[in-house]
């Protein structure tokens, strides 16, 4: 994963970031759709590189900062060991 440099809370709210090598087209994936704050910071983060960014989410529930807070280490575990499961 490319490392953003974002706030941590809106770090933890992606699960993954695809950039080409030497390409301008990507695409992150998070858990839950980005508030357009949120996308206008990660950005502004890669506005040196000026890349066409592909916003993804696994989920297509909204959900609060507050719920986000209270459940991600749930959410993130659960995710995490579904994948698994799968191999």
């Amino acid at each position: 994963m490319k490392k953003l440099e974002v706030a941590s809370k809106l770090e933890e709210k992606i699960y993954d970031v695809k950039f080409p090598t030497g390409g301008k087209n990507g695409k992150i994936i998070s858990y839950f759709p980005l508030t357009a704050s949120e996308k206008q910071e990660i950005c502004d983060a890669l506005s040196e590189s000026n890349p066409i960014v592909d916003f993804k989410s696994i989920f297509s529930d909204f959900i609060s900062d507050a719920d986000w807070n209270s459940t991600k280490e749930q959410i993130k575990k659960k995710f995490h060991d579904e994948l698994i499961d799968i191999e």
